[in-house]
């Protein structure tokens, strides 16, 4: 028997601070119009002080559990994607596991950046199809919040806080039906975020720095290959997708995708307005939104495509 992995539960988290383009522009000088022109973004959520990147993670995988409507116990495998975690170690993912209750199975952190949550798809589709899980917990939880110079104009319109969570389940039905995932470390200048103590400099700050224009060359043209590389795998034809469900970083690169896909907007989910970019959690929490809005329905065949710093970029498709 074919194994599948099934998407099963979703969920999603965002704190209730809500910093706008505005707040913003009374810090940098900018605008509301000028961010929002350039990015699509007018406001962004921010993490409160006693929220932690676990804590997060632990509202959208209830939110997932509850959807699939099994007990914490079934998941034998938590993967957490993040960019922020609360320590160096112990890792999220154990941190997630003790909060929800699980005594038995793996839990482990990844770091693919923005990328994350299509790494930790990767990774638990592969479990599942071995045979190695059953039922696979995936969250992506980002507080970019506290990672981010909120004097830097060019990084601090971007960021947003949140966390978003699939459960996927061991099924004999087409579920994930591939996953795809890359990167490329000649790149680690223009998108990054030092680790100061790790490097010895206890002293300075570990703030997110970004070249803006050559980041978004670069995703464009990735952002296009992976959709082509996605379809050729699948022998599918663009009009075969029913969703596109992008990482959430810039109007224009998504709208830009849209255009290689030759898709209307209206079949493109975009949370970017009211969350910014919330790396790692992004593409979870945009699936999330329109799987319980009704956008997304069973049978549907979505794309999910994710860049991050690395470089890191990835695709997942799915029949829902």
């Amino acid at each position: 028997m074919t194994a599948y992995a099934k998407v099963i539960g979703t969920g999603g988290y965002l704190p209730a601070e809500i910093k706008s383009n505005d707040d913003i522009s009374k810090i940098v000088d900018t605008t509301d119009s000028w961010i929002f022109e350039r990015t699509g973004i007018r406001n962004r959520r921010i993490a409160a002080a006693d929220e932690t990147t676990s804590s997060m993670a632990e509202i959208a995988a209830r939110q997932a559990i509850e959807m699939a409507d099994i007990a914490p116990n079934e998941i034998d495998l938590i993967i957490v994607a993040t960019g922020t975690p609360e320590n160096v170690y112990p890792g999220a993912a154990c941190m997630l596991q003790y909060r929800l209750g699980i005594k038995n199975g793996v839990a482990f952190d990844i770091q693919a950046a923005c990328s994350g949550s299509i790494f930790g798809l990767d990774i638990a589709n592969q479990y599942i199809k071995s045979g190695a899980a059953k039922t696979v917990l995936v969250v992506g939880t980002e507080i970019n919040s506290r990672i981010t110079d909120w004097t830097d104009r060019g990084t601090c319109i971007l960021f947003g806080d949140g966390a978003g969570a699939i459960l996927l389940l061991t099924s004999e039905e087409p579920g994930v039906l591939s996953t795809h995932i890359h990167s490329d470390g000649r790149f680690e200048d223009l998108l990054s975020c030092p680790n100061p103590q790790a490097q010895g400099n206890p002293d300075t700050t570990g703030y997110i720095s970004m070249k803006g224009n050559e980041v978004f060359k670069v995703a464009v043209n990735t952002l296009g290959r992976i959709v082509d590389e996605t379809l050729a795998a699948n022998n599918m034809q663009k009009t075969d997708v029913d969703w596109l469900v992008p990482h959430q970083a810039n109007i224009r690169i998504i709208t830009g995708t849209a255009k290689k896909l030759k898709m209307s907007m209206n079949q493109v989910v975009v949370t970017l307005e009211e969350q910014g970019n919330t790396s790692s959690a992004s593409v979870l929490l945009a699936f999330n939104e329109a799987v319980r809005d009704g956008r997304i329905q069973r049978g549907h065949i979505v794309l999910l495509e994710a860049f991050g710093a690395g470089f890191t970029w990835g695709s997942a498709l799915i029949k829902y």
